[in-house]
């Protein structure tokens, strides 16, 4: 058992409430002073709530601003009670709020005695100080904490947080190895998400859709995670705290790294103002140290005499996006990519690093800007260029359909030929395809030069899960799968018998379906295709991924065999150089980010898909 020392004489650990956390050397709190866990209360909201009170406390957070710690800034700084009452259910910390310009500098270790107004700020309580005053000096042991957290309650949004009420503005320590399982606002709020037990997955990764199953599995999540916050309460910061925050040199952060025993104050908050997530976040008052145990990976290495490769080249416009609806095949949709001519070169020159890393004989292409040629054209004579050779090439259809993006082909001459024309299905072949959400698929039969052996690729960009298909009469259930599963599933069904026909004529039933299907492993389209023959090449991997939303990662990029076709596969990777990287990384140039970080002579972050390379050793 913990003593606690004090001045005024000795409290012993289990009966000072807080949960024992607090250790402390201070003068008695004056007579008219209110202890902070009466401020906190019990429930979520203080019962103290626009009253003026005084209280003294030991600042465990230095968060003020204009003073000479300026990695941390939210114009105040956090104290804890010492003593603490006895009541487990009321946190001892809370959050001192004293502008930008704080008449009274204080630092982690003082005894201040604060006046102020009780107010809930997005959620927080909070004490608006008009006096603070440095008393004396103290200490506080962080209360440790273990992940997962014990239970959730929900927050104004309706989505599950861990319930970590009763520790609100205290300082912590998480106890254990934590995960980087997301970075997605790391440049403009600077927040990480960190969980317990390895990095989060989707759902659907490995489990059969199911609504209780699905419900389940968000709660576990909220009880395994916490934001990690840079501290700062302005958004796009010129200096971005965790991303190169490890211990080896060279360090850049990536999901699937790793964090033990991180200190901090716990807040709740929306985040850099009041904009991001409503949830728990970690105020480090020790910079944290990551541990890359997730390295960048080189170029693919994969065996098999032909190599075929499906990048998801995020928007790849050669018309600058200025806000104009000029864009697609009739030159009225609005535009995507890259939003000047900057901006463009450095998209252009990292998807063209990636793509020749690739080293793939076939590459099929999603979200190409659909124009006729320009989009193809423009990535092909690059990746000769910068491979001193004129054996790319590509897979001249034109613009296809009405979407504002297609899929393509890029080939490498010297290897392999096509053989015949190509095909699309869309809703005219087989009215269960639904060309107004997904993009049509495009299949094209290629000859490995070196032995006339014929191969049949399909690349596919199906319906994403992000917007409604209520009117189709395709809702969300709730069961993992997001929406627009049927329509998604339904263009599985029609792709399925529509490649059993041998669209493009080549007498080979040798068949490999590429592409972002926008389902995870154990969703319908996938149980569709596998259905009708088709073996995906991804499930006997442990944990597929090649792509993070929601800091989940799961696969949406998949490839799929023909019977015939599967004992000729070689080897399948997904190379991770998009999803595990920070978007910060990417050619975008907005929100004032340093262009510095831009690094066009590596792949990672040329998208936020990863590829799918396969390789096979086609013999007939």
């Amino acid at each position: 058992m913990r003593i606690l020392t004090l001045i005024a004489g000795l409290c012993l650990a289990a009966a000072c409430g807080g949960d024992g956390s607090t250790s402390a050397a201070s003068p008695n709190p004056p007579p008219a002073s209110t202890m902070i866990s009466e401020i906190q209360g019990a429930g979520v909201t203080s019962p103290m709530e626009g009253q003026t009170v005084t209280v003294t406390g030991i600042v465990t957070g230095d968060f003020q601003e204009n003073d000479t710690d300026e990695r941390r800034n939210l114009g105040g700084f956090y104290i804890q009670d010492g003593p603490p009452d006895t009541d487990l259910q009321t946190s001892d910390g809370v959050f001192v709020f004293d502008g930008t310009n704080p008449a009274t500098d204080i630092d982690a270790g003082d005894v201040v005695e604060v006046t102020g107004t009780v107010a809930e700020h997005f959620g927080e309580t909070q004490i608006n100080a008009t006096s603070v005053r440095v008393v004396g000096a103290g200490a506080v042991v962080p209360r440790p904490l273990s992940l997962p957290f014990n239970a959730t309650t929900t927050n104004s949004d309706g989505d599950p947080i861990a319930d970590l009420e009763r520790y609100e503005g205290m300082l912590v320590e998480l106890i254990g190895t934590l995960t980087v399982s997301g970075h997605h606002n790391l440049g403009r709020f600077g927040t990480v998400i960190l969980s317990q037990g390895g990095r989060l997955m989707q759902f659907t990764n490995s489990s059969t859709p199911d609504v209780a199953g699905y419900t389940a599995h968000e709660v576990m999540n909220a009880r395994r995670s916490i934001i990690l916050d840079d501290g700062l309460r302005m958004q796009n910061p010129a200096a971005i705290h965790y991303l190169d925050a490890g211990a080896a040199p060279n360090y850049s952060i990536r999901s699937g790294d790793t964090l033990d025993g991180v200190i901090g104050v716990l807040r709740y908050s929306r985040g850099s103002g009041g904009s991001g997530d409503e949830t728990w976040r970690l105020m480090p008052t020790v910079d944290p140290r990551f541990t890359a145990v997730n390295p960048r990976p080189g170029a693919p290495a994969i065996g098999g005499a032909v190599r075929v490769a499906s990048f998801n080249v995020l928007n790849f416009f050669t018309t600058i996006d200025g806000g104009q609806s000029s864009c697609g095949p009739l030159s009225n949709q609005s535009c995507r990519g890259a939003d000047s001519n900057a901006e463009f070169a450095r998209q252009l020159e990292k998807t063209v690093t990636a793509l020749t890393m690739l080293d793939a004989d076939i590459i099929g292409v999603m979200e190409l800007e659909n124009n006729a040629s320009d989009s193809l054209r423009t990535l092909v004579d690059a990746m000769n260029a910068r491979t001193g050779t004129s054996e790319y090439t590509w897979v001249d259809t034109g613009t296809i359909h009405n979407d504002v993006i297609k899929t393509g082909f890029i080939y490498r001459s010297s290897r392999v030929s096509t053989v015949g024309d190509f095909a699309l299905l869309d809703r005219s072949v087989d009215s269960r395809f639904n060309d107004a959400r997904n993009r049509p698929a495009l299949a094209q039969s290629f000859a490995l030069d070196a032995s006339g052996a014929v191969l049949t690729v399909a690349v596919n960009h199906l319906k994403s899960k992000g917007s409604s298909c209520d009117a189709d009469g395709d809702p969300n259930l709730g069961d993992g799968q997001g929406n627009c599963n049927i329509t998604r599933t339904n263009a599985a069904a029609a792709l399925a018998d529509w490649l059993a026909t041998d669209p493009t004529g080549s007498g080979d039933s040798d068949v490999l379906i590429i592409g972002d299907l926008n389902a995870y492993v154990e969703e319908d389209p996938l149980t569709t295709f596998a259905s009708a023959g088709f073996t995906n090449l991804l499930e006997s991997r442990t944990d597929p991924y090649s792509f993070t939303f929601d800091a989940q990662s799961g696969a949406l990029d998949h490839a799929l065999v023909s019977t015939s076709l599967a004992p000729q596969v070689v080897e399948t990777l997904e190379w991770h150089i998009n999803a595990d990287e920070p978007r910060l990384l990417d050619y975008n140039l907005e929100n004032g980010r340093d262009p510095n970080l831009f690094d066009g002579a590596t792949p990672y972050r040329a998208s936020d898909h990863d590829p799918v390379v396969v390789g096979i050793d086609l013999t007939n």
